[in-house]
């Protein structure tokens, strides 16, 4: 469905962020993203939804397709109205309207208004809590609503694909495992197809199909999740594991040598 083909982004025609990036995401998956803060993963997501251009940057080498199309340069409604949608990190629920409202915006670019309704409802049945808070305003919405709330609004445009940045960010343990087991619900009732940023590792791994990990611009290790949580450097620098199978902290790690920087 999408591929990325070793992508180059610079900021401002100075920083470069993205040093030849490929990954790919198959139809019907859900593709973890994982990396430590700055590692470009953000980055990643603007490059495909054309978010970029908000901030002066721009893919200047290689190529994004999507389902067959190159879709790097074009404007973020036009990508959008293919079929990919981005949910950004923090939360950016519009404060000032209510919940339903926020929803329909989410539904602006379609054309079935019947569709839309159905949808709504479809929203709603996933997260019982927006039905209470419907007409309250989003602003005063608790974290883990205003969470699901954005995931809602981006379902209510009926992406193929939804980019999730950091959903996890924030939020108690519960909350997460909610919001994960619905994204794992909503990909295999619905069959959309997730590009999921995360820190968080341990859950991200446990409902995707494949990873990808980052580190300064450029994917170091990826393969199918249960390998990745079988990987003993997986385990050691991003689930916090050692072959004992106790955390380690970072005082203990931070002097460790990577085995050849991570071999493939």
């Amino acid at each position: 469905m999408l591929r990325l083909n070793n992508i180059q982004v610079i900021y401002s025609n100075v920083i470069l962020v993205l040093k030849g990036l490929s990954l790919e995401v198959a139809d019907g998956q859900i593709v973890a993203l994982l990396g430590a803060n700055g590692a470009g993963k953000t980055t990643t997501l603007k490059a495909i939804s054309g978010l970029l251009k908000t901030e002066d940057g721009k893919v200047t080498d290689g190529g994004i397709e999507f389902m067959g199309r190159r879709i790097d340069g074009r404007d973020p409604e036009d990508i959008c109205r293919l079929g990919i949608v981005q949910v950004m990190e923090g939360r950016k629920v519009l404060e000032s309207l209510t919940v339903e409202e926020n929803l329909k915006i989410g539904g602006y670019t379609r054309r079935d208004a019947d569709g839309a309704k159905l949808d709504m409802q479809m929203i709603y049945d996933y997260f019982p809590r927006l039905v209470e808070r419907r007409h309250q305003l989003a602003g005063y919405l608790s974290g883990g609503e205003q969470q699901m709330l954005v995931i809602g609004r981006g379902l209510m445009a009926k992406p193929k694909l939804m980019l999730l940045d950091e959903p996890s960010l924030g939020l108690a343990p519960l909350l997460v495992r909610e919001i994960f087991e619905i994204i794992k619900k909503v990909n295999a009732e619905r069959g959309t197809t997730f590009l999921l940023v995360e820190q968080n590792a341990r859950i991200a791994l446990g409902i995707a199909d494949y990873g990808y990990i980052m580190e300064n611009g450029r994917i170091v290790f990826d393969g199918p999740a249960s390998k990745l949580r079988g990987n003993d450097d997986v385990r050691e620098f991003y689930l916090g594991l050692s072959e004992a199978g106790r955390r380690k902290s970072y005082t203990e790690i931070k002097f460790y040598k990577r085995r050849k920087r991570w071999v493939f």
